[in-house]
């Protein structure tokens, strides 16, 4: 079958390559890209190949000597002028992101899209972060070794708390979450793949999905379709690593940690932190869920004076440096043996 042609087309350089590389590293979109900076080759490559999709700048498309006969044209907007009423319009003077979010909000409702044609992504290998234990740095330790894979790896951060506090913390307006994410892999799954790469933030480089907002909702979804979910994730993205930041607030708690490669539990010398965790260890054995006793690394942090204020922040300091011998004693040198 025949590839279908995304075509970007700038004449500032530096806004095009920006623009086509946030395409290839977070679009997962069934066509091939062509990138252009100069108009005369763009109307060579028109006259000569069949392009299913433009982006093109307003400068350029002005350029243009003819009427590009193109089914699906964006134009990123420079003035308030529009050329043509067939156009779909984008304000260039915003994020990559951004621009990609409002394009693709028209893409993931063509006739022609299919579900077939999606990247068949990579074996993601699932971590899970929990502990029974409260106030344990959970959050702050899941945060860090995703940042810090991330350097060297594609990696989605999962965040699974009731109320997670992440807008205000990162001081930003979420417009879709984690319940987006599911609305669509329960209603509109061929839809997924495009929806996703429009919902996923980014902080210092680690990929997230902002965690649902609506704790009543978040409960209402079973373990099987969260194992569900993060397959099919697998599958439509090029994500080598999924971290789980687990809570016992959501249901398949038990079912997700089965099917990590491996699990983080922090824990501290307290009473209450001891009981805690040998309640938990009880509960496992009961249940016969040994394989997730088998596949934990307890974690018993030393004491940190200081911890960064700032998320975007989290691959500095002491909490970093202990992270960093887990990354590289514990969960590397594993994967080589």
């Amino acid at each position: 079958m025949k590839q279908k042609i995304f075509a970007v087309c700038d004449l500032e350089e530096t806004y095009a390559f920006q623009m086509a590389e946030y395409i290839i590293e977070k679009v997962p979109m069934p066509y091939t890209l062509h990138l252009f900076t100069k108009t005369e080759k763009l109307q060579i490559f028109i006259e000569r190949n069949e392009i299913a999709v433009l982006l093109i700048g307003e400068s350029a498309i002005r350029q243009l000597n003819t009427k590009p006969e193109i089914p699906n044209i964006f134009v990123l907007q420079e003035s308030e002028q529009e050329l043509e009423k067939e156009y779909q319009y984008i304000n260039k003077f915003q994020s990559p992101a951004q621009v990609i979010k409002e394009m693709t909000e028209h893409i993931a409702d063509w006739k022609d899209w299919s579900g077939e044609e999606k990247l068949q992504g990579i074996q993601s290998r699932i971590i899970g972060i929990y502990s029974p234990v409260r106030r344990c740095l959970q959050t702050s330790f899941a945060l860090t070794m995703g940042q810090l894979l991330a350097r060297e790896h594609k990696v989605l951060y999962l965040n699974f708390e009731s109320y997670s506090g992440f807008d205000k913390m990162l001081q930003r307006e979420f417009s879709a979450d984690m319940l987006d994410v599911v609305y669509y892999f329960r209603c509109a799954r061929e839809k997924l793949s495009l929806r996703l790469s429009s919902i996923v933030q980014t902080i210092n480089g680690l990929d997230f999905i902002p965690p649902g907002q609506s704790n009543l909702d978040m409960q209402g979804i079973s373990g099987e379709n969260w194992l569900e979910l993060l397959e099919t994730i697998g599958k439509i993205s090029e994500y080598e690593y999924l971290i789980l930041d687990l809570t016992d607030s959501m249901n398949g708690l038990f079912e997700l940690l089965s099917h990590c490669y491996k699990i983080y539990t922090i824990t501290k010398d307290d009473g209450f932190a001891m009981a805690k965790m040998d309640q938990y260890e009880k509960i496992l054995q009961l249940n016969e869920l040994n394989h997730i006793a088998a596949k934990t690394v307890k974690c018993r942090f030393p004491f940190f004076e200081k911890l960064p204020a700032d998320l975007n922040l989290m691959t500095h300091g002491e909490l970093a440096g202990y992270v960093r011998t887990i990354i590289q004693e514990d969960l590397y040198e594993e994967q080589t043996r």
